[in-house]
């Protein structure tokens, strides 16, 4: 089972479906394969699972297919699993692990930086660009980190001048501010790479956001790279996240878990209970209404852990993000749509 985010941007779902597709090919022999989404999009996880179950499986895998472990692979996901397997007596759910920081993803990432560079306009060495990449933000400081080394690691490992990190939404520095930063460096040419797996609203304010710092700044080349969408070596990652489920090896990050541990700035959330705030936009695609404004998710979407965590006396609302006012962060988007 295919656990995807979603989107009301159509060709974002057909790259997922395409992508599940690959696998299909892929794995035909081993596994029946289906799909389902958290939200905006149908079939919904619990649609998907419905199927599995009506073909008359009674053990199912699940993936969730998401680059890093924030709310949606740590809290929502699982909710809505744990939510299925309670409800169908004598099934079982395992849940695997997001594709996370993982040397073929690097690879994968890699490739796509380098297609832009070998067609780019102006021939010039790794070191006289800056690479700018691009995360989806959460309110998990743990999951964006995880970008802040995915950039060190492109940086050094292609040889960029100077690195920087972004993010499209909830924490901060945003996309438009942190290109103006990096503006103002000295390099010929500003490399800005969407560390997404798919396209849609988000990847698409990335861009715009490119474009609108190279009108300001013509002396600089800009350069917009392509997201890893269905690199063969994220399909190869994904077909090792399977395997590690029948092994045992499915594993999460809880050192820095900010519902197990005191991480700094984020203590009191320590024993949020585990639960999905996403019914009401589930099976909401590109066709319907919705008045919520959830393009940029929020600034306080919640993040729990693919683990279990004590009650604590808390209730099931979402813990707003500390850091909601950052001059750099998601009021700089509200502001700019104003």
């Amino acid at each position: 089972m295919l656990c995807g985010h979603g989107s009301r941007d159509g060709a974002a779902i057909r790259e997922f479906a395409a992508v599940v597709d690959k696998l299909r090919g892929r794995l035909a022999t081993r596994y029946d394969i289906d799909l389902g989404f958290l939200e905006f999009a149908r079939p919904i996880i619990r649609e998907g699972l419905d199927r599995l179950v009506a073909r008359g499986h009674r053990r199912i895998l699940a993936l969730p297919a998401m680059l890093f472990a924030a709310g949606h692979v740590k809290n929502d996901i699982c909710s809505v699993l744990n939510t299925y397997q309670a409800a169908h007596a004598g099934l079982v759910i395992e849940y695997g692990s997001d594709l996370g920081f993982a040397p073929k993803m690097l690879r994968a990432a890699g490739a796509r930086l380098r297609e832009p560079l070998a067609n780019g306009a102006k021939d010039l060495p790794p070191h006289e660009s800056l690479l700018v990449v691009v995360g989806r933000g959460t309110s998990d400081p743990d999951a964006n980190s995880n970008i802040a080394k995915v950039m060190r690691m492109l940086w050094e490992g292609i040889g960029f001048g100077w690195g920087e990190t972004a993010y499209s939404g909830v924490t901060f520095p945003m996309v438009e501010p942190a290109l103006e930063r990096a503006a103002r460096l000295g390099y010929k040419r500003i490399v800005v790479f969407p560390y997404f797996l798919f396209t849609g609203v988000l990847v698409q304010r990335i861009y715009e956001a490119t474009d609108a710092v190279a009108l300001r700044h013509p002396e600089i080349d800009f350069i917009k790279a392509p997201y890893l969408n269905d690199h063969p070596l994220v399909l190869d990652t994904f077909c090792e996240r399977i395997d590690e489920i029948l092994s045992g090896h499915a594993v999460m990050n809880c050192q820095l878990c900010k519902y197990r541990e005191q991480v700094l700035g984020f203590e009191g959330e320590v024993g949020t209970p585990q639960a999905s705030h996403h019914h009401h936009v589930e099976g909401v695609g590109v066709d319907h209404h919705h008045p919520h404004g959830h393009d940029g998710h929020g600034l306080d979407h919640h993040a729990d852990g693919a683990h279990h965590h004590g009650h604590q006396g808390q209730s099931h609302g979402r813990v707003p993000y500390p850091h909601a006012d950052h001059p750099l962060g998601p009021r700089t988007l509200i502001q700019d749509k104003g």
